[in-house]
């Protein structure tokens, strides 16, 4: 049953109902800032225990319910405005966005209104570089993908460096780590110490570089580079040995930055489709691993945050390599795929790695009742929530088929579990 408290908005916005049923067990713990506005020290000792919370769950130890998580991460955003207004409509807030630190991914009231346990810090660290421009249509990014703009959402339709040869790669300008934003690693240092100190949630970091294999096959295109990885794998070595020199800088930089004060950084390289990997375990193995396995190393030596990485898709048979890389937590548990099942994954590796995701948003939460999607979150909870090692979120970005009422229904039924 929802709880009833007096809501004290200081800035940035109403609620039109301060009695209004919200989800959160309790008030504010600490000030919230309109984007414009800087945050004073406060004076007051901030409660730990969403990130104690936090921390059991990884550590496999059960806590008194599983993380919540909600746009604490690159890949469980809301990523249309329109379902956000739709979200504070029925949350019954009004006013323009406001956040606590940083990047607004989401309205901190909507995320206070559900209980979230996580808050998201950093970003994409990419400086520009001669590539970046628009014509016919086309937007061309750092790197020299191209994109066109479909429904709302970028979709890449130019490869750089399909069909290249060696020399070709060897001489093609990637972005220079030297140039990154001093004034944006301050300022994500900044929140992130805020985040850190000031509050007590748990601080994830969003990852600043992407993974080699997803890079490769945006810049090669799909089949180039899959092609490549068998017929060529010398051009593939030599991609990801640049990457890998750019990414390790990179990586130096940022989490020297932020690496003391967040509890998580995440990752992100797809190594799957709905039916199978993209590729063997063997050919993982000797040709990407590697890479990652060093990235991760590398990670570690700046921070002592816990390391969780994204990839989509069917990707059971690889669990063993990505826990030889060092990764802890494995996002998003698609559900739907071959041999991803809550059931297989708790009972293979529940005890060795902990799962973040898990709601299904392809056909759960576009097409359910909110009803129905309640009962699926309590069945994935007394799967996944066995012993610690859960971290409730949608499986992906919530994109514009989700109706809001469905969004809301996921933490619901979450708090209606554990009798909340």
């Amino acid at each position: 049953m929802a709880l009833r408290f007096a809501f004290n908005m200081p800035i940035g916005g109403q609620i039109k109902d301060k009695s209004l049923p919200l989800m959160c067990s309790k008030p504010f713990e600490s000030q919230i800032y309109s984007t414009k506005q800087s945050c004073p020290r406060q004076q007051k000792k901030i409660r730990r225990g969403r990130r104690e919370r936090f921390h059991n769950v990884v550590q496999h130890r059960q806590a008194d319910r599983a993380v919540f998580d909600l746009a604490g991460n690159p890949q469980t955003r809301v990523d249309y405005q329109e379902t956000k207004q739709a979200l504070a409509a029925l949350l019954h807030i009004e006013g323009p966005p406001v956040s606590l630190r940083g990047d607004m991914h989401l309205d901190e009231r909507i995320l206070q209104a559900l209980d979230i346990d996580t808050r998201s810090v950093g970003g994409m660290a990419t400086p520009d570089t001669i590539h970046v421009r628009e014509e016919g249509g086309i937007i061309y990014d750092a790197f020299g993908i191209g994109y066109r703009m479909i429904d709302g959402r970028a979709e890449i339709c130019y490869s750089p460096l399909k069909d290249c040869t060696l020399d070709e790669l060897n001489a093609y300008e990637f972005p220079d780590p030297d140039r990154i934003s001093r004034q944006k690693l301050e300022q994500w240092a900044k929140d992130a110490e805020w985040l850190h100190t000031q509050t007590e949630y748990a601080v994830i970091a969003e990852h600043p570089v992407l993974g080699v294999f997803e890079l490769g096959c945006w810049m090669f295109g799909f089949d180039d580079y899959l092609y490549r990885l068998l017929a060529e794998p010398e051009i593939v070595h030599a991609f990801s040995k640049r990457w890998l020199a750019y990414q390790k800088e990179v990586i130096r930089q940022y989490y020297g930055a932020i690496g003391a004060y967040i509890d998580a950084t995440t990752s992100g390289d797809d190594f799957g489709t709905q039916k199978a990997q993209f590729m063997s375990t063997a050919t993982f193995d000797e040709m990407i691993a590697p890479y990652m396995k060093e990235r991760i190393s590398y990670t570690k030596k700046f921070t002592n945050a816990y390391y969780q990485h994204h990839t989509c898709g069917s990707v059971f048979g690889l669990i063993p390599s990505l826990l030889d890389c060092g990764i802890d937590i494995l996002n998003p548990i698609q559900p739907g795929v071959e041999k991803m099942e809550p059931e297989r994954l708790k009972l293979a590796y529940g005890d060795v790695l902990a799962f973040w995701g898990g709601v299904d948003t392809q056909k759960l939460l576009p097409g359910a009742s909110p009803q129905e999607v309640k009962q699926a979150v309590k069945k994935l909870l007394s799967v996944l929530d066995v012993n610690g090692g859960y971290i409730l979120a949608p499986a992906h970005t919530i994109q514009h088929d989700v109706p809001a009422e469905n969004i809301i229904a996921m933490y619901q039924g979450a708090k209606e579990y554990y009798g909340q």
